[in-house]
């Protein structure tokens, strides 16, 4: 299976920048599109960011777009999500996966998922 384990969360300041980490591993992990959701209490998994295998095409939620950067370096088995000019509505746990597809990111088509980071962003 493939296993993934974020890092990089905490408590930060609005207007404020942190950069997620998602250490990859197990069988042909590199090949795998791999992206971001975020999660708020009783709510669905949302999808952040996407990266297809080689890093040359990449996806982003409007909420998201400008602020945020998707990026991986497989030689490293490691996707990164840079988090520029956080805002308070950015607040939740942060999830890796890895999918099948890069064209389906909903999240019931994600096979593998991280534990999650937590990100808070205060006023």
């Amino acid at each position: 299976q493939v296993q993934l384990v974020e890092s990089g969360g905490g408590l930060v300041q609005a207007g404020d920048s942190l950069r997620l980490s998602c250490a990859a591993s197990g069988r042909t992990v590199s090949s795998y599109p791999m992206g971001w959701f975020r999660q708020t209490p009783g709510e669905e998994r949302k999808f952040v960011a996407a990266i297809n295998w080689i890093g040359s095409a990449t996806d982003y939620a409007d909420s998201v777009k400008g602020r945020f950067t998707i990026s991986r370096d497989n030689a490293k088995n490691t996707v990164y999500l840079q988090m520029n000019s956080l805002k308070l509505e950015d607040t939740a746990v942060y999830y890796c996966a890895a999918s099948k597809m890069y064209s389906d990111w909903t999240p019931d088509a994600i096979p593998y998922w991280g534990k999650g980071t937590l990100v808070t962003v205060s006023s």
